[in-house]
């Protein structure tokens, strides 16, 4: 049976693994063997739905598809009526700071909202012009108000306090934050840009001074470092209110926190780590979903790693009970592992079949070629050590792109000439000496 796949989507999933990374929107195309995890998280998204809050940690080796595990999740998520987002951590951001690497993460996060209708990010003003929108025809309604008349001027004191009221009723630490949602909704229906774009700045954690935030929008603080977990939850409790059915942060690349050079800062991202999950499993936030994804080493590596923090090791450790037949896919931990050469069959089958539909060609490619270019590349020296399921893939579709350009070229020979190599991030070295 054909594909059914949107010209967008295919684009973005050949664009995207061409490049080695993974695409974020199309996922759902391009799954093969994980049918198991994705009905564990299905059953943990009705929980969070019914105003329970979960942690995830997605653990795996390098190339074992974790990354691509989180987009898919973002997939699913949005079907359920889910906000989501997705942020890296990186050199540069982290859970804990007092430099502003904190705040670079939030408004990472923040710029990557993403929901059903806007599944590549930026979705931020469309959520807030919906929440407004509601706020503006429930005042007209309760106040007998003609909706043709309630954006007129005069009723703006009426919207005002009706923002402020419902804004207080969804946030713990909400004053400023309401008072900056008045000032987009101002710059909303009188059309001044400036205002909206500096309440959207200030949402997203974008000034750097409280001065300039005074400035532009007349408020006291700013998000920093210390207080944007209490920004997400807000954010979380005002999507709850829009109608959503929650909020689901996905944060890849954890390795970054494992790689934190000094040990006290690296024990107080870990200390954060603990805060969000006591918060989400002991019920004091509701309706949060937030996955993390990183190496075995980051969880395990009890010098570093989240093993080398007590209170975590022992909420974190593997259900003794758990075997390769026998999983456990309830638990916090989840570990991945990777895909078969059955599965990687079939998921060359499809990136086949996506790549003819992205270019409107037929590559002469069969089921045969297939199977001979998985055994040249599994059979090659040191494949069961370096080689990735990333690089099998980026292989295959450079060999489509040198047959579709180049019709005449020899498939078995591009195929025989395949060399690998070791593409493994050297996770256990850290920059600069670590501190005592």
């Amino acid at each position: 049976m054909a594909l059914k796949i949107k010209e967008k989507e295919a684009t973005a999933i050949i664009n995207s693994l061409s490049g080695g990374v993974v695409p974020r929107i199309g996922v759902q195309h391009i799954t093969v063997g994980r049918q198991l995890e994705i009905e564990a998280f299905t059953q943990a998204l009705d929980d969070v739905k019914n105003g329970h809050s979960m942690v995830k940690f997605w653990i795996g080796d390098f190339g074992s598809g974790k990354s691509f595990m989180l987009h898919l999740l973002n997939t699913v998520a949005t079907k359920q009526k889910f906000v989501v987002s997705n942020a890296d951590f990186t050199p540069d951001n982290r859970l804990y700071s007092n430099d502003g690497k904190a705040l670079v993460l939030y408004s990472a996060i923040m710029d990557n909202i993403a929901i059903q209708t806007k599944p590549e990010g930026g979705a931020l003003p469309t959520l807030l012009d919906k929440w407004i929108e509601q706020v503006v025809s429930n005042t007209a309604q309760v106040n007998n108000i003609p909706i043709t008349e309630i954006r007129d001027e005069k009723y703006f004191n009426l919207i005002q306090s009706n923002i402020m009221q419902t804004v207080n009723e969804v946030t713990e630490t909400g004053f400023d934050f309401g008072v900056v949602v008045i000032k987009y909704y101002e710059g909303y229906i009188k059309n001044d840009e400036f205002l909206r774009r500096s309440a959207l700045k200030w949402l997203k954690g974008e000034y750097s001074t409280k001065t300039e935030a005074r400035q532009d929008l007349g408020v006291r603080e700013i998000v920093n470092d210390l207080n944007y977990y209490d920004m997400l939850k807000n954010f979380c409790r005002l999507f709850v209110s829009i109608g959503y059915s929650g909020f689901m942060i996905n944060l890849d690349e954890a390795i970054n926190l494992y790689k934190i050079s000094t040990a006290n800062v690296r024990a107080k991202n870990y200390e954060k780590v603990l805060t969000i999950f006591n918060d989400c499993f002991q019920g004091k936030v509701s309706n949060l979903f937030i996955n993390f994804a990183g190496t075995k080493e980051f969880l395990e590596n009890e010098r570093r790693g989240l093993f080398s923090y007590d209170a975590l090791k022992t909420r974190l450790e593997t259900n003794k009970f758990e075997t390769l037949e026998y999983r456990d896919l309830a638990q916090p931990v989840i570990k991945l592992v990777p895909l078969n050469h059955n599965e990687i069959f079939v998921l060359l089958k499809k990136l086949k079949e996506i790549f003819d539909t992205n270019f409107n060609v037929s590559i002469n490619i069969n089921d045969n070629d297939i199977q001979s270019f998985m055994e040249e590349m599994f059979n090659k020296p040191g494949a069961s050590e370096f080689l990735t399921p990333r690089e099998v893939i980026r292989d295959f579709l450079n060999i489509l792109s040198i047959l579709r350009q180049n019709p005449s070229a020899d498939k078995k020979t591009l195929i025989s000439d395949i060399e690998i190599a070791d593409e493994r991030p050297e996770e256990t070295l850290v920059d600069g000496i670590e501190e005592l």
